[in-house]
């Protein structure tokens, strides 16, 4: 589970777990009395229930689960207001024990159900003045139904600040998702900014230069031979050198160093929210292939960022072999341009590329002790 996962269960967990404990404590408190057992029971169940149908708290798209469960939570919570007020002034529960029963109904529905409905504070206004009203005593109605409303309201607040939290939990790892993919993207417009100001000049004066020998060629005026012939001495210089440039600029852009790249591959992903584990050093790796082995970094650092919801990745660095693993993939990571690239890369130098996918986690291994 990423962190953003996590926190949910545990909000979700913890809302649940404060209505289950309550729940238990009102079940010891009513022994001996099984209707108001039952009943504290059915207003327990439905608090849990209602909370495990909203996928805010559970992180899950499921349109079917999340109408049933709030129905049946929301279904749950009537019928245990009506038997409760059905037992009241009975040999089964007395006044009080039916208001005490009364408040904490209007409570765990403040909680689980009504703190997800549209105007909310309305709702549970409403409810709560006409629970005070039935339940309380009499010539204390109206006083009884606004202390009912204040204890609800609290509890209802805990559960929206508790959304509030989640969304900027939710906002916040989007942000780091998305700080990760400005620094890819930022890499490759440096690139291409870099080709086009170093190659397109010298494209460009080769397409002029080219343009006037061939408009010279095409002339019949005395000396126009020598003079095309000129320019298109020019034209060959200007192209060599414009590949002298290009292949300067890529070997500056495909010289990489391994020790760079994985503090670069550790940064990337702290920024996306994922802790990189390094297990080895980087001098470790044979020095033929030190410039595969920092592609690999570079490669599986970016995939991990654009394919994966990872929360750890571990790189391990050997004389014999490397290898990346995170966790966080999705169930079918399907294939890879960029890992054929690899393959293709570092078979030349004798190494191997495998990858594995199980149970959520995905592995890049590279070997090269055969070479």
């Amino acid at each position: 589970m990423s962190d953003r996962a996590k926190y949910r269960a545990y909000t979700r967990a913890s809302l649940q777990g404060g209505v289950a404990l309550i729940g238990v404590v009102a079940v010891i408190a009513s022994a001996g009395h099984p209707w108001v057992t039952v009943l504290v029971v059915l207003v327990t169940v439905s608090g849990v229930i209602g909370f495990q149908g909203r996928p805010e708290l559970t992180g899950a798209d499921a349109p079917r689960t999340d109408r049933v469960l709030p129905s049946v939570a929301g279904a749950g919570l009537i019928i245990a207001w009506a038997g409760i007020l059905a037992i009241r002034g009975t040999d089964v529960a007395d006044d009080e024990t039916a208001r005490g029963l009364a408040w904490f109904a209007v409570m765990v529905a403040g909680l689980a159900l009504i703190a997800f409905l549209p105007r909310p504070w309305l709702i549970l206004l409403i409810v709560a003045v006409g629970t005070g009203c039935l339940f309380g005593p009499s010539g204390d109605l109206v006083r009884q139904g606004l202390w009912l409303f204040v204890a609800a309201a609290f509890c209802m607040a805990t559960t929206r600040l508790s959304l509030w939290t989640l969304r900027v939990v939710d906002d916040l790892d989007a942000a780091r998702r998305t700080e990760a993919k400005l620094q890819v993207a930022e890499e490759r417009l440096r690139f291409s900014r870099d080709l086009h100001d170093v190659v397109g000049r010298g494209f460009s004066t080769i397409a002029v230069k080219s343009e006037l020998a061939s408009r010279l060629a095409r002339s019949s005026a005395e000396g126009t031979t020598e003079r095309a012939a000129a320019e298109m001495d020019e034209v060959k210089v200007l192209a060599v050198s414009s590949m002298e440039e290009m292949r300067s600029l890529v070997r500056g852009y495909r010289g990489i160093d391994l020790a760079g790249e994985v503090a670069g591959a550790r940064s990337l992903l702290d920024a996306a929210g994922c802790r990189l584990l390094v297990q080895g050093d980087p001098a470790a790796v044979p020095t033929p292939f030190h410039e595969a082995a920092a592609w690999v970094v570079r490669e599986g650092t970016t995939n991990i960022v654009r394919h994966s919801a990872a929360s750890e990745a571990t790189l391990t660095l050997g004389p014999g072999a490397m290898s990346l693993t995170n966790d966080g993939a999705p169930p079918d990571p399907g294939e890879r341009s960029g890992l054929r690239g690899l393959a293709e890369r570092i078979e030349p130098l004798g190494g191997t590329l495998e990858t594995h996918s199980e149970g959520g986690t995905f592995s890049l291994e590279i070997r090269w002790e055969a070479a």
